[in-house]
């Protein structure tokens, strides 16, 4: 129907003709209270806001001569972060002459995520990066 008409019809019904989508061919207008129609439009964004969940990256760092009860300890705080949810990023961190040894450390982030393999997956394999690795680890879905 015509403007025109449409707007007589929303003055005769005591309400307002609302735009709901003004870029179609023709525009399709409702006829609705506007502030009603507002208030409705606002619950529903903030509705949609909370309903969002913020990824954190939570970080792990290891050393080469880390002991088997310190990798369990790590390994179980990963599990954890994992399960909230949240993405984790292990360093695996060298100093000194360690950084001469960087290959055969390569095993640890390996057995790291081996023991996770159950709850996650392994987003970006180890990669060395200055003086250390890292490798990045999420949930599985």
């Amino acid at each position: 129907m015509s403007s025109r008409e449409a707007m007589q019809l929303a003055e005769e019904a005591g309400v307002d003709l609302v735009k709901i989508a003004p870029t179609a061919k023709p525009p399709v207008c409702k006829l609705v209270d506007y502030g009603k129609y507002k208030y409705e439009q606002t619950r529903k964004e903030k509705e949609a806001r909370k309903k969002q969940r913020v990824i954190e990256i939570k970080e792990i760092r290891l050393s080469p001569n880390i002991d088997t009860n310190d990798l369990n300890t790590k390994i179980s705080a990963a599990r954890k972060f994992l399960s909230k949810g949240d993405r984790v990023k292990v360093t695996l961190r060298f100093r000194g002459r360690e950084m001469a040894h960087m290959a055969n450390s390569k095993h640890i982030l390996d057995d790291f995520a081996q023991a996770l393999s159950d709850v996650c997956v392994m987003e970006k394999p180890p990669k060395v990066e200055g003086r250390s690795m890292t490798m990045f680890l999420t949930e599985k879905r």
